[in-house]
């Protein structure tokens, strides 16, 4: 399981409209719509989880989309792994060949015509999350709550969510997840091109002992990215800490840092 390393790039000036205020849909629901993708080669070293024994890193292929449509607010991507089937790559021998993950909201303004807006929360949704991968299809998990779009001083427009996690496979809930990211530019070049800060936090809790050896635990990403009208170059830097509810030992690592490198071409 794993997040996009341009963190949610469906934020990036280049591809959306100012949303500095507050929603307001009740002349038209498709005011602010729009449409985007990209596609991002990776490397990922020391990603987490993994065995102590493993190989460092691997290489993958990410088709990042997103969206919005009405009511409906849409991000997703789909990763490829170990693209050169290499023998050096964690990865390797891995059944752990792909991993989808889609991201749904539903716009409570535009679907009741009406500004929900209040303090800094600009907009209200019904979000949801779905994620599917891993070895032998390990992963499958659907997530519900309560979305928001936040106006931060100096990051500007912040999406923060609350879900509830459905895990299919145990056919029962596991806890809760809070997610928060964002996409701040800062710095523009004469050509246009510019640097941006952008990130994310993953904070899963509550999780029940007989599905998880830790109750709690997440992770946050921090990135630097050059952006230009088609191209983007990137780092990130991940911290993780008894991530998906994992418990950190010496035979299976959970916990630490790993490093995160990107080249993407947006269409």
């Amino acid at each position: 399981m794993r997040k996009s390393l341009v963190a949610l790039s469906v934020l990036a000036a280049t591809a959306l409209p100012s949303l500095a205020n507050a929603a307001d849909y009740s002349d038209d629901i498709h005011k602010n719509d729009y449409k985007w993708m990209q596609f991002n080669l990776m490397y990922a070293y020391k990603e987490l989880p993994r065995s102590n024994d493993a190989h460092t890193g691997h290489d993958y292929l990410e088709m990042e989309f997103g969206g919005r449509s009405g009511i409906f607010d849409l991000y997703g991507y789909v990763d490829v792994f170990n693209l050169t089937n290499s023998d050096s790559q964690d990865k390797s021998g891995s059944k752990d060949k792909m991993f989808m993950k889609f991201a749904p909201r539903i716009s409570l303004d535009a679907l009741t015509g009406k500004d929900l807006s209040f303090g800094p929360i600009q907009e209200v949704y019904v979000a949801t999350l779905m994620n599917w991968g891993g070895d032998n299809g390990g992963v499958n998990n659907y997530f519900v709550g309560l979305g928001s779009d936040v106006n931060v001083p100096w990051l500007g427009k912040v999406g923060f969510n609350v879900y509830s996690l459905y895990d299919m496979n145990k056919k029962d809930w596991n806890g809760y997840q809070v997610s928060t990211n964002w996409f701040k530019p800062f710095y523009t070049f004469a050509n246009g091109s510019f640097l941006s800060y952008q990130g994310y936090i993953d904070y899963q809790f509550g999780m029940k002992d007989k599905y998880t050896s830790a109750s709690n635990g997440g992770a946050m990403f921090n990135g630097l990215y050059w952006h230009s009208e088609r191209f983007a170059v990137g780092y990130g830097l991940k911290a993780y800490h008894n991530v998906y509810g994992i418990k950190d030992s010496d035979a299976f690592k959970s916990s630490g840092v790993a490093q995160y490198f990107s080249l993407s071409y947006k269409f």
